[in-house]
């Protein structure tokens, strides 16, 4: 296993996290789906990073690893890497630049 892949596997997992988290994606597809998973269960599982980059990470891991014991290990790493990406990125919302100039 190569550096390159863990830093990809990180990003992938960052990225399908924070789709299904906090974008509505397109044509609202994921907004739906959120929507629809409601307060159960699933319903939570896409309001929390954390819980939502486990499960995201696992398929990721099983993709980037070459053996079950670096499988085993890559899984909450990825996790932990996409949490620590997440943090690093600021709200959008909250500082995002007005096109108005001010």
């Amino acid at each position: 296993m190569r550096g390159v892949m863990v830093v990809v596997g990180i990003l992938v997992t960052w990225r399908v996290t924070h789709l299904v988290v906090a974008e509505d994606g397109p044509w609202n597809i994921v907004a739906r789906l959120r929507g629809a998973a409601g307060a159960g269960f699933w319903g939570q599982l896409m309001d929390c990073f954390y819980c939502a980059s486990l499960w995201v990470a696992f398929p990721v891991a099983g993709w980037i690893g070459e053996e079950w014991g670096a499988r085993l290990l890559l899984w909450p790493a990825l996790s932990g890497g996409a949490i620590l990406l997440e943090r690093l990125v600021p709200d959008r919302q909250a500082g995002a630049p007005t096109t108005n100039g001010g």
